[in-house]
């Protein structure tokens, strides 16, 4: 097992838990908001698992193909069945992003996307143009890195500003994504009935990254000419 974050690699012996948080084997950031030991990698049953061992912060994590995605809340762990997991958290303003490594790969995933003129399909959810590109504004700072790592997600009224909308129309239309994506059972976004989520936006950047809703292909469209829409 390794870990593969800003182009380093940590190997993981089998023999004890393998930390990641602010001050753990490996230790991401010095940012106050990440817990001191926050991620653990352990081998339990002849098999890999992920950890949460927070207690506020949640996790992302997806294969390769971005096909398997699933929310790693405190307290929950998963077995890592993939040769490759992509593991995406944020903490304050600040999304980290890091892949890990096995040498086994339990199963296999297929990934089936098609593109329709007006509108991005990435089964089985479906986006208008202008949701796709409010999903682009606030993940800029975590597509344009060289390198993955870590990146910065945009208040509200910054990423309306970079599209050139008002806040209102930019609040309507996260909104929109945001239920749109809950009702699929993406968790996350709400928190409760009726209830939106705190952290949504990390959130909503966290999965529309790790499932390859979005990529860096997709940066130009926010200085293109925009269609107006009604979504």
């Amino acid at each position: 097992m390794r870990v593969e974050y800003i182009g380093e690699w940590y190997e993981v012996d089998e023999s004890t838990p393998f930390m990641i948080g602010r001050e753990a084997d490996l230790s991401i950031d010095e940012n106050p908001y990440l817990h001191r030991h926050f991620l653990s990698l352990y081998s339990e049953h002849g098999m890999w698992w992920i950890a949460n061992v927070g207690n506020l912060l949640t996790a992302t994590v997806a294969d390769s193909s971005g096909a398997v995605q699933a929310w790693l809340a405190p307290g929950a762990r998963l077995p890592i069945v993939f040769q490759k997991l992509h593991v995406m958290f944020s903490a304050g303003s600040t999304t980290y992003d890091l892949m890990v490594h096995s040498d086994g790969n339990l199963y296999e995933t297929s990934s089936v996307m098609s593109r329709e003129l007006g509108s991005t399909t990435v089964l089985p959810v479906t986006l208008t143009s202008s949701q796709k590109l409010l999903i682009v504004a606030l993940a800029e700072g975590v597509l344009t890195e060289r390198i993955a790592g870590r990146g910065s997600v945009p208040s509200s009224a910054e990423a309306a500003a970079r599209l050139g909308w008002n806040l209102t129309k930019f609040n309507r239309k996260l909104d929109n994504v945001c239920d749109k994506l809950d009702k699929l059972g993406v968790a996350g976004l709400r928190g409760g009935p009726g209830k939106l989520a705190t952290g949504r936006r990390a959130r909503l950047v966290e999965y529309a990254v790790a499932t390859h809703l979005v990529g860096p292909e997709d940066l130009p469209s926010l200085d293109a000419p925009q269609d107006s829409d009604n979504d």
